[in-house]
């Protein structure tokens, strides 16, 4: 071997080995292996840093921005509200959320179609009284084998087609990956939905892990002039709002709290519901009814500036300026241009309309402010601000422009008439422009640590491919491999890099193993395309560890799993994975 093979095997041997241990951040450790790489003369200084510039590492950035408009713009909302029901069998759930993640996951980024639907399952399953790490587990799996079936659900398939694109001068198009990612990800849904979910553990301890913080409270919403929901009587609202796991406990009309008989009264422009939800749901049910906040001119204000709005959680210290007094008193609106949308005030029952409520000492207030005046506002009153939990007012005015601009980009995209990164960035300039992604939003939604990973890992890789040392691990995969058929082959080539994918980045595995599956195709004299798409669907089967994949990471907290759980299921799945995968490669690509 010569200097620049051994000094980059070392390189990535010390990659895997601090990933492994875990003590370091996965992108500080990419970026010094980069340095190193450059110091140690093995990386060109003049290509130390193509891979910021590389297209895979700006689709990335510009997928976890579009998929921020998806939810912001209230596009997600729409598919979930309509579909999820707590009253469901627990594998009926499964199999409707692992289907909504994995069509999700398909078209944005599979990390965010997770995040999204978490809360969600949480919420179902605590209206269920069942663990949330019964259905958690098969969620995340559902959102990673969605991701294998387009070109933009996950990172690794995006890093495939880059280097197709080097090796035969054509990149993957958007639904190429489909015929052997969707068959296999049709097939893992299935197992998860029927079987899988009985291998987990059930712990009832856990039942509320990751929902006990999130507060309840009672809050306002009026009915705008023109809404569907005028004519109906309140209780024709209730299906929408178990679904939204909101409570609806009375009705303001006139300035006057109506309770009894108020679930028969027809509703009325201006009336006021009176609810008692979490922001989360709340947002979610009146986003669903096209409700306004608890007064409609005090929020036209609000949105005049058209910079946007936020939503804070504060509580409320005995020094505070609106401790004792009511929103209305102290002149909140008018003062400060913020509304307060509920309050919370654990195991007491508030009786005054939410604004003329005399505020107490512990209370927890929702306010709605002018987009970046939030401190300003919170300085004001006196009162504390609670950690952010990621609140945010949906703009659905915006649902369906938000769906029609992602959708176009992908059928220009998968037509050939743009490139993908030019599609998304004009869905992203014009997420912008219609203010559905704030602009000073924009830069948070991506997730930089991916991108100092993609950056620092690509160019080691192509140092590595230039050296000869892909070649290099290619020949010995192929002499190990001597005589093998096919199947076998590549059978071979998805063991080595789902082994690699369970224990690093799945990012990482790909840069290192698409080289190698391309260096084994050209030893063989075959075409790569079956190599690439079988490291492509085993860099996305991270199933047996929480660290494999951030979305196994992030559930290990909420559904209260322990580190040896993800096996029971995985194990499985991974061998249907590769069962089915195979013959389905050697029919769609062949050699």
């Amino acid at each position: 071997m010569t200097y620049e093979q051994i000094t980059l095997f070392a390189i990535f041997a010390a990659v895997f080995a601090l990933l492994l241990w875990g003590r370091w951040r996965y992108d500080l450790v990419a970026f010094t292996a980069l340095m190193a790489g450059v110091a140690l003369g093995v990386v060109p200084e003049e290509e130390a840093f193509t891979g910021f510039g590389h297209e895979a590492t700006i689709v990335v950035a510009l997928v976890l921005v579009v998929s921020a408009g998806l939810v912001r713009s209230g596009a997600v909302y729409l598919i979930t509200r309509t579909l999820v029901d707590s009253s469901r069998r627990l594998g009926t759930h499964i199999a409707i959320m692992g289907g909504i993640g994995g069509v999700l996951s398909a078209f944005m980024n599979n990390v965010a179609a997770l995040a999204l639907l978490m809360p969600v399952d949480i919420q179902t399953a605590r209206k269920a009284g069942r663990s949330p790490g019964l259905s958690l587990m098969p969620l995340s799996f559902a959102t990673i084998l969605g991701g294998m079936a387009t070109l933009i659900g996950t990172p690794p398939n995006i890093i495939i087609a880059s280097y197709r694109e080097k090796a035969l001068g054509e990149s993957f198009r958007m639904f190429d990956f489909a015929p052997v990612g969707g068959i296999t990800a049709l097939a893992g849904l299935a197992f998860v939905a029927l079987i899988g979910w009985r291998f987990i553990p059930n712990r009832e301890d856990a039942s509320a892990a990751g929902s006990g913080d999130l507060k309840p409270y009672v809050a306002e919403l009026t009915i705008p002039e023109g809404n569907k929901q005028i004519g109906k009587r309140v209780a024709e609202l209730t299906e929408t709002a178990d679904k939204a796991d909101v409570a609806i406990i009375g009705l303001i009309r006139n300035d006057r709290r109506l309770y009894g008989n108020a679930r028969h009264n027809l509703l009325q422009a201006g009336d006021a519901l009176v609810l008692e939800a979490t922001p989360g749901a709340l947002e979610e049910f009146r986003s669903a009814l096209a409700l306004t906040f608890s007064d409609e001119k005090r929020e036209e204000l609000l949105r005049a500036d058209g910079e946007g709005l936020d939503m804070l959680e504060v509580v409320v210290p005995a020094e505070a300026r609106i401790n004792g007094r009511t929103a209305q008193e102290i002149g909140l609106s008018w003062r400060q241009r913020a509304v307060l949308l509920g309050i919370s005030r654990q195991g007491r029952r508030i009786t005054e309309q939410v604004r003329k409520t005399e505020v107490e000492p512990g209370d927890i207030l929702l306010l709605l402010v002018p987009k970046d005046t939030g401190p300003d506002v919170i300085d004001w009153l006196g009162c504390l601000t609670l950690a952010s939990r990621g609140l945010a007012v949906t703009q659905d005015r915006m649902t369906w422009a938000a769906i029609g601009l992602f959708a176009g980009a992908v059928a220009i995209a998968s037509f050939g008439l743009l490139s993908l990164p030019i599609a998304l960035g004009l869905v992203v300039i014009s997420y912008i422009l219609l203010r559905i992604v704030p602009i000073n939003e924009l830069y948070d939604h991506i997730e930089w640590p991916v991108v100092v990973l993609l950056g620092s890992m690509i160019p080691l890789g192509s140092a590595l491919e230039d050296s000869g040392g892909t070649q290099l691990i290619a020949g010995w995969l192929v002499q190990l491999t001597q005589g093998w058929p096919a199947w076998a082959i590549l059978t071979a080539l998805m063991l080595v890099t789902m082994t690699l994918s369970d224990v690093l980045n799945n990012t990482a595995t790909t840069i290192v193993a698409a080289p190698i599956g391309i260096q084994m195709a050209q030893a063989l004299n075959v075409s790569p395309d079956p190599f690439l798409m079988a490291v492509a669907v085993a860099a996305s089967s991270a199933f047996l560890t929480p660290i494999g994949h951030k979305n196994n990471t992030l559930i290990l907290g909420p559904g209260g799993y322990h580190f040896g759980d993800y096996w029971r299921m995985g194990l499985p799945l991974e061998i249907l994975v590769v069962a089915v995968s195979i013959p389905t490669i050697l029919l769609v690509w062949g050699f």
